[in-house]
């Protein structure tokens, strides 16, 4: 998947400042550019928060059609599949994204995982309705990074990490606020993050589901029950998600064979590979490549 940085230029061709550490970004976003993003959406390892601040944006998340509007906020996580199909001409948001790598090293962010993941699980669709008056403090948040990062000052990587700090705790705030009554069991909803935390580290390796059972001291079967609850998917579906992501990034962006990749993502041998790859894809590996 690409880091941030890579994911910037892949899009936009060039660095969006002469200094910038690809750990942190935000920017406004309009109709034009919001669908750059597709050209690399659900190979992005960051973590994405867009925020409407007018007009309307249509998402392909996960195969389900959703509808943003103003003052909503969706949430973005790694190895996701997300679509931009419609925004309207009036479309207006910011848009911060946070390095995989970079934001897990931040101690006062720990809890981000369950920041991205608790809409889902709550209230099964990855945004939430924000208050005007929320919705305006998490924007004024948002155009103190933007100032920061075009500025010289000489503690600006220490002042964005507080600023991005500051951001999710308000957006945890606003969330609790949102979710007044639980339609999910506290350990319902521990069970299933800690599997989506851990999948993103071991899905290459492991593509059974008794591995991250094992790994939550729970059954294979009351994972799978606690997944299909929270989502209405399978564990399998989430780990085919992520492998068929990876080959298709790799397929597209290395000089990797297609044995090589198979042997990457620890598949028995290549048409096992290629059976798997064309009957979530629809098409060979070889064929995805070559369209690329």
């Amino acid at each position: 998947m690409y880091t941030l940085k890579e994911g910037w230029i892949a899009m936009h061709g060039e660095m969006p400042t002469d200094d910038w550490d690809g750990k942190l970004f935000c920017d406004k976003t309009d109709a034009d550019r919001t669908f750059l993003t597709n050209r690399i959406q659900g190979f992005l390892a960051a973590y994405t928060f867009t925020l409407v601040i007018q007009g309307q944006l249509t998402i392909v998340y996960n195969d389900r059609e959703l509808m943003l509007q103003a003052d909503d906020l969706f949430f973005y996580s790694p190895g996701m599949s997300v679509t931009i199909i419609a925004a309207s001409a009036d479309y207006q948001g910011l848009c911060l994204l946070a390095d995989e790598n970079a934001t897990i090293e931040l101690t006062t962010v720990r809890d981000l995982v369950y920041i991205a993941y608790a809409p889902i699980v709550q209230l099964h669709e990855p945004k939430l309705a924000l208050p005007y008056v929320e919705a305006l403090r998490l924007a004024e948040r948002m155009y103190e990074i933007i100032n920061y990062l075009h500025s010289e000052h000489l503690y600006k990587t220490e002042i964005l990490r507080l600023l991005y700090a500051i951001f999710l705790l308000d957006v945890q705030n606003a969330q609790q606020r949102a979710i007044i009554h639980r339609q999910t069991p506290q350990r319902v909803e521990e069970i299933f993050i800690g599997f989506i935390r851990l999948l993103p580290q071991y899905f290459a390796e492991h593509h059974d589901i008794g591995f991250y059972a094992s790994a939550l001291n729970i059954s294979s079967v009351y994972l799978s029950r606690v997944v299909r609850q929270v989502t209405g998917r399978t564990v399998v579906d989430y780990i085919n998600q992520m492998i068929v992501m990876e080959a298709s990034f790799l397929l597209r962006t290395s000089t990797m064979n297609i044995t090589q990749i198979a042997d990457r993502l620890h598949f028995a041998d290549t048409p096992s590979f290629s059976k798997f790859f064309s009957r979530l894809k629809g098409v060979s590996p070889r064929e995805y490549r070559t369209k690329q």
